[in-house]
């Protein structure tokens, strides 16, 4: 994944391209001055800015510093789109900070391949390798440890059980074709079947990268980007099955403009039994809670449907999780953190208070929400996973499908279209 020609260099015409110059930069990473104080500073970014998980976050390193008195953590924290802008202008300046948030692939490759990222597979052994495998798959880069996951999930679509019952479904859709006779009777019944923050362009990928998977294969995606070739039928009938359901207007008014975790985004719309459905991953429910007023007892969970007639099965997975990575050099105070967020205690925690699927073994037992037990449930029988196409591929790439296929929903672009741009991106990238 990535060229590691592309380097910084490649980073600084993308940070170009989204108009961040240099001046965007801050400076990041610890200060240990050794100096009368005695303290070391770890500057610690991350993207949980919604309740419950701002404020468990904040509460666990205040914890940690109480643990460790010589040791502050500066909390930085973004939304997702001002995260990935903000890093994408710090790695070609070539600072990061002292541990930062990663979804692993190919954007955390190339920072790999620019010199910026600490190898952790001896610094974190053994606790590290304890983790569970599926999670730790991400973060690994020619089988050494680079990221150290805190949470693992799949995207799948979230459902208002009494907007279904109303619509008159008696089951959630297994197929695509039962799928679009689902949005059908949701509009008949003058439901918004699905809430969707089109301003924001990654959830709208969320489609097309499943109905692809669906079409395809799991195993085509990463194939598709090896061969730098996405024109392939598959790929292209992945985007008109989304053109017939775009075609069914099924978004809520507004939706272009939308983004995902405002008191009128996405989330909210849901969870205010605005829409009966969003495709989104297993922080959902959450999110819904914090940015409207949730569904409670309502809130039901289904796997994205298998497409007739496609390579692809219902088991495979479309997803990933967080993880933290830390800058070249970072100091051992850092990965200290690293091995505190990733104990029993801490996953425990974690499980119970922000709803994330557990990395640590041990902190299953802990899950209690009956969606979030559908969700793991799905990802222990799943037959295949594919990260994020966002994240598994480079950021060239990445974006290319987030803007093409935001370019499709719009009706701005064809499925063919689509599949030619990223295919011209990707060849770029040799």
């Amino acid at each position: 994944m990535g060229d590691p020609a592309l380097s910084r260099r490649g980073f600084l015409a993308a940070s170009a391209a989204a108009g961040l110059g240099m001046t965007a930069l801050t400076a990041c990473g610890g200060d240990s001055d050794g100096g009368s104080s005695g303290t070391t500073t770890i500057e610690w970014w991350n993207i949980s800015t919604t309740q419950p998980a701002k404020g468990v976050w904040a509460a666990l390193a205040r914890k940690y510093e109480a643990q460790n008195p010589k040791v502050k953590i500066k909390i930085v924290q973004m939304e997702n789109d001002a995260y990935k802008s903000k890093m994408t202008a710090l790695t070609a300046s070539g600072k990061l900070p002292d541990i930062f948030h990663t979804w692993g692939g190919g954007v955390l490759k190339q920072q790999v391949d620019a010199g910026l990222v600490e190898n952790l597979t001896d610094r974190t052994k053994p606790w590290g390798d304890a983790l569970l495998p599926v999670a730790r798959e991400p973060y690994l880069i020619d089988d050494q440890a680079y990221g150290i996951p805190f949470d693992i999930g799949m995207i799948g679509f979230w459902y208002n059980k009494a907007l279904f019952e109303k619509a008159g479904i008696a089951e959630p859709p297994t197929t695509w074709s039962d799928f679009l006779d689902a949005v059908r009777k949701l509009k008949a019944a003058e439901v918004t079947p699905l809430a969707l923050a089109g301003k924001e362009k990654w959830p709208g990928m969320y489609y097309w990268a499943y109905l692809a998977m669906r079409t395809a294969g799991a195993e085509a995606l990463q194939k598709a980007y090896d061969d730098k070739d996405f024109t392939t039928a598959p790929f292209v009938e992945a985007g008109e099955h989304l053109k017939e359901l775009v075609g069914l207007q099924p978004f809520q008014k507004g939706y272009l403009g939308a983004a995902y975790s405002t008191p009128t985004g996405q989330a909210a719309t849901v969870g205010n039994g605005k829409a009966a459905m969003e495709l989104m991953g297993q922080w959902a429910p959450t999110v819904q809670a914090d940015s409207g007023k949730g569904l409670g007892k309502d809130l039901g969970f289904f796997p994205f449907p298998a497409v007739e007639g496609g390579k692809g099965a219902i088991t495979e997975v479309f997803g990933g999780g967080g993880g933290h990575a830390l800058r070249r050099g970072a100091p051992q105070e850092a990965v200290d953190f690293l091995k505190f967020f990733a104990s029993e205690a801490t996953d425990l925690e974690l499980v119970k208070k922000t709803g994330v699927l557990p990395v640590v073994p041990a902190a299953e037992s802990a899950i209690v929400d009956p969606n979030i037990k559908a969700v793991q449930a799905q990802l222990k029988a799943a037959t295949g996973f594919q990260l994020y196409l966002d994240q598994a591929y480079a950021p060239a790439v990445g974006q290319e499908v987030n803007d093409s296929v935001a370019a499709l929903i719009s009706g701005s672009k064809s499925p063919g279209q689509v599949a030619q741009s990223i295919t011209k991106t990707a060849k770029e990238e040799q």
